[in-house]
């Protein structure tokens, strides 16, 4: 991409996002464009997130999605758990369906569209990764229900300790090698602890939790921007051989999330608002966390490819989807 091209969009990008405080069509978008401007600069500069000054800057991915999980841990409180226990049903279908279409998905979308190796691999771990935070943000501009939301997200990155490294070794083990004890640390490191951080400050410290839940959303916010362009600049020359196959491969995984999230909640009895909120769930991914570990564990910046392309697609069509469904408020129940 030129120079000039690329200085371009990153304008119109920016100007996408402030107009989306603005305008109500846009409403709900504004992160997405904050992420398309950071990967426009990412391809058009590639230098200036690779290594600046001599600093590697993959070397910050892992800080920045503790970040993030920190912020989502001083968003929990024991309600969130205690939900689980009086009303499971809703809860337990969500991680099930997240657990299994995703993956599934992942290799079936990955043999598919013939991914390469390294990249099938990435594509299979951004479905056996847990829902991810921005979820509980769309759920809330679709009118669904952002308590299941939130206790759903916080019940599948509990889990994915315990299953995405066996998903991976399982459905991914022959396109690269997949270690379960290091996938395994790496998950209890990067996700697990900050989020249980993040849970006592609320817990124990709720005035210091107000405090930092003020600031913290837009800093993770920023620093999902900022982990899609480290992996755009990285991965430039994979990506402009493999984008459009991959975006493909993204776009049936993520519709395929959605359109099976929903249809197989309402099969098993869960309402039209609370499908809603499931099918949001399952079709969007962790991708920080799918980054971290195609870096620090699999050492593929190929296997990054998958979160980076999979991420703002799915911010987008979440984005629209919400806006969608939050014109239909008087069939939130029962469609």
């Amino acid at each position: 991409m030129s120079p000039p091209l690329g200085i371009s969009l990153i304008l119109l990008f920016i100007a996408l996002a402030e107009a989306s405080r603005r305008i109500r069509w846009l409403e709900g978008l504004g992160f997405t464009f904050v992420v398309l401007a950071f990967g426009a600069a990412a391809f058009t500069f590639p230098a200036w997130f690779i290594a600046p000054g001599g600093f590697e800057m993959k070397q910050v991915i892992a800080p920045l999605v503790q970040l993030i999980l920190l912020c989502m841990g001083m968003t929990l409180t024991l309600a969130d758990f205690t939900r689980v226990l009086s009303a499971p049903r809703a809860v337990v279908i969500g991680a099930v369906l997240q657990y299994s279409i995703m993956p599934l998905g992942g290799f079936a979308f990955a043999r598919l569209f013939g991914l390469e190796k390294e990249v099938a691999a990435g594509l299979i771990l951004i479905g056996c990764c847990p829902g991810g935070v921005s979820s509980n943000v769309i759920t809330y501009l679709a009118k669904g229900n952002v308590p299941l939301s939130v206790t759903m997200t916080a019940v599948s990155t509990l889990l994915s300790p315990f299953i995405t490294p066996f998903a991976m070794q399982w459905l991914a083990g022959s396109y690269v090698p997949v270690g379960v004890g290091p996938m395994m640390l790496s998950i209890l490191k990067m996700i697990i602890a900050p989020l249980a951080i993040g849970f006592a400050i609320r817990r124990f410290l709720p005035r210091l939790a107000d405090k930092f839940v003020r600031v913290l959303p837009p800093l993770a916010m920023l620093s999902i921007a900022l982990i899609v362009a480290i992996t755009v600049a990285m991965s430039r020359d994979d990506l402009l051989k493999v984008g459009l196959v991959l975006l493909a491969a993204s776009a049936c995984h993520n519709a395929t999330g959605y359109a099976l999230g929903y249809g197989a909640a309402r099969l098993l009895g869960l309402d039209g608002r609370d499908s809603r909120t499931v099918a949001l769930e399952v079709g969007l991914q962790n991708g920080g966390m799918a980054t971290g570990l195609a870096f620090n564990v699999l050492q593929s910046p190929a296997a990054a490819l998958g979160a980076a392309v999979f991420g703002p697609w799915s911010a987008i069509t979440s984005s629209a989807l919400a806006s969608w469904w939050r014109r239909e408020p008087k069939q939130a129940s029962s469609s």
